[in-house]
């Protein structure tokens, strides 16, 4: 949807003003621009082991809702590296409570978060509300207290700032590793990207 309305935007300045379309055009490229603004997140790191969680602890926030493939790991990586083991327990020191959502099936996300005893929501279908919502749920949380981790802008950072939630993007730990829908994706984003730059909205020092 994101690429059609791309494409859209960029003929409506051939409509005739004095067209009823124009109007229509108009408010059509508001609610896109709208659009492109949600996939702006609050904050830009290379990993979550660069997420200063002191911080956002002292802001209020008491919840992580996380991403798995290529944000905690590879998307190939079956189980949790040790610096990983190590952030987990970091944000569970702090008093942070954590679920996983991921898009991915049970199999692959069970058996990573079960051994560690972290909750999920597999085949979550994210930028939907409904993970999100479930999430919070899980965690006894309201949005204002939840952070959302992720990789990719139209999964994790659309559907985290729909909510009002506070949105970190990372950098994708491997991104050969990717399946066919993620690198249509990453295609839309480089769209998404190339106008939210001519915006302002994405400034040059973001590691994309």
């Amino acid at each position: 949807m994101l690429h059609h309305c791309c494409i859209l935007i960029f003929h409506t300045e051939q409509v005739p003003s004095s067209s009823g379309w124009r109007s229509r055009f108009d408010l059509y490229k508001i609610e896109v621009n709208v659009l492109f603004e949600r996939l702006v997140p609050k904050l830009r790191v290379n990993t979550v082991f660069d997420i200063n969680l002191e911080e956002l602890h002292r802001q209020g926030y008491r919840g992580i809702i996380t991403d798995l493939d290529n944000t905690l790991v590879g998307a190939k990586a079956p189980l949790a590296t040790p610096e990983l083991l190590l952030w987990f327990a970091k944000v569970k020191e702090l008093g942070f409570k954590l679920v996983i959502v991921s898009n991915n099936n049970m199999d692959r996300v069970s058996r990573f978060a079960t051994p560690l005893d972290i909750q999920f929501v597999h085949q979550a279908r994210k930028p939907i509300n409904t993970p999100f919502l479930k999430a919070m749920k899980l965690m006894e949380l309201q949005p204002e207290q939840t952070i959302v981790v992720g990789d990719q802008m139209l999964t994790d950072v659309l559907g985290g700032n729909r909510l009002g939630l506070y949105t970190v993007l990372v950098l994708p730990i491997s991104v050969k590793d990717e399946g066919f829908g993620t690198r249509i994706n990453r295609r839309v984003e480089q769209i998404a990207l190339t106008r939210l730059r001519k915006q302002g909205l994405w400034h040059e020092e973001d590691k994309r």
